[in-house]
């Protein structure tokens, strides 16, 4: 595995271990193989089982009340984060934190399996109840993988080398995500074709399964336990470090602001079906869109992360702002363009891109921002806030009743730009 993970880092010296032991530090190309091929694993799972796009059509297809495909997304999101101060104190007991993944993984796999059991027994309400609950699982699963993931990264990678762990998988998951985004073009949606949807979603489950067993084999060594007392209490009391810790709590605050990338998304899915007819058409654009986005820029950004990740948040969210109001001017300014399906999966693209970039800076960033137990609460607190922020900030969309879609993605615009200015003001902490 040396070779291959020489080959992907681009450096002939793989031991640039500087924060992580010699144990460790012995067997880093395995584990960040080892990594590669889980995140990509999941991704691919994710993709598949997509709530912004795959299970709201799957709604749709089961006759479910459309109220229900509004809490695809925020549970989706604030389910797996909100718990996950509570969770952290759990994982904190474990000196080997990796089995903590490997569970999280496999109820992820069983609750996508009841999904694809949902599509060929239930219809209508009933069908929409059971997908909620069964995302529900979903979600609080995700949350176990999300709080240990971070912490093994960082006691089994070396600094200027996590950042690509995600971007290579990410990368090679988007070459996959592509093909299904053509397989939605072709009509894997359509209502009379419930077995396809059940064959897509043992796919995925299958990918979560797999993805547990290569995490399983990571080479992890007994890290530090302390702090794993009363789950509730210890959560309390890692809250006060939004007020005793100034960076990390500057830190929340750009992550918050930056959710822009990923709350524009379904407005401009929103803002295509206002304007366009052919919605399965746009959704397998958007899907191919999303796939060929990871393909082309996860690994710039992963290598980009590695440099400086705080530089990443201020590019890719003030990129994820102005590919925003250039769409609102594209569709407002030229009105012969607003019926065409292309235009939006090009901007769609666009903020996949930056999306992206979002998502590996400030992932990398708080990995770096902290070492030991303390990035296990860096993780598990972010998270909890964030997960609060996204459930308040998915109220923006009732903004649509008073004004535009367009004026909503404005809103949206003006946060990204106010993230890139918060990270600006975050120091470095890479290298």
């Amino acid at each position: 595995m040396s070779s291959i993970y020489e080959k992907l880092v681009n450096e002939e010296d793989a031991r640039v271990c500087t924060d992580i032991s010699d144990s460790a530090c012995r067997v880093v190309p395995g584990n960040f193989i080892l990594q590669v091929a889980t995140q990509f694993l999941t991704k691919l799972g994710d993709a598949i089982a997509n709530p912004k796009t795959v299970l709201a059509w799957l709604m749709s297809a089961l006759a479910a009340p459309a109220a229900f495909t509004a809490f695809l997304v925020p549970i989706r999101e604030s389910g797996s984060l909100i718990p996950q101060l509570i969770i952290a104190a759990w994982v904190r007991k474990q000196a080997i934190r990796k089995w903590t993944f490997v569970l999280g993984s496999v109820l992820q796999g069983i609750a996508v399996a009841g999904m694809g059991v949902v599509a060929v027994t239930l219809e209508g309400a009933v069908a929409g109840v059971a997908l909620l609950a069964a995302l529900v699982v979903f979600s609080l699963s995700r949350g176990l993988c999300s709080v240990a993931s971070k912490d093994v990264l960082g006691k089994t990678v070396p600094k200027t080398r996590r950042g690509r762990v995600s971007g290579w998988s990410q990368s090679l998951a988007g070459i996959i995500t592509i093909a299904v985004g053509a397989s939605l073009m072709i009509g894997i949606g359509d209502d009379a074709s419930m077995d396809r949807w059940l064959v897509l979603l043992a796919c995925a489950a299958v990918l979560w399964l797999l993805a547990a067993g290569t995490y399983s084999a990571i080479q992890e060594f007994p890290g530090a336990t302390e702090g794993g007392g009363n789950a509730v209490n210890e959560a309390f009391k890692r809250l006060s470090l939004l007020s005793t810790d100034q960076q990390f709590r500057h830190f929340v605050i750009a992550r918050s602001l930056l959710l822009c990338s990923a709350l524009s998304a379904p407005f401009f899915i929103l803002l295509a079906h206002q304007n366009t007819e052919g919605a399965l058409l746009a959704l397998g654009l958007f899907v191919i869109a999303d796939g060929i986005a990871s393909l082309v820029s996860a690994p710039f950004w992963g290598k980009f992360a590695d440099v400086s990740s705080r530089k990443v948040m201020i590019i890719s969210g003030t990129s994820a702002a102005l590919t925003s109001v250039a769409l609102v001017f594209a569709v407002n300014l030229v009105p012969g363009l607003a019926n065409q399906p292309w235009l939006y999966s090009i901007f769609f693209f666009l903020l996949s891109v930056s999306h992206a970039g979002v998502r590996m800076g400030r992932k990398t960033y708080i990995v770096d921002l902290a070492g030991g137990n303390k990035r296990t609460d860096y993780v598990s607190v972010s998270n909890t806030v964030i997960g609060v922020v996204l459930l308040a900030a998915g109220s923006i969309g009732a903004l649509s009743s008073v004004i535009s879609i367009s004026g909503v993605i404005i809103v949206l615009a003006a946060m990204g730009i106010a993230g890139s200015w918060m990270s600006a003001r975050l120091p470095e902490v890479t290298g």
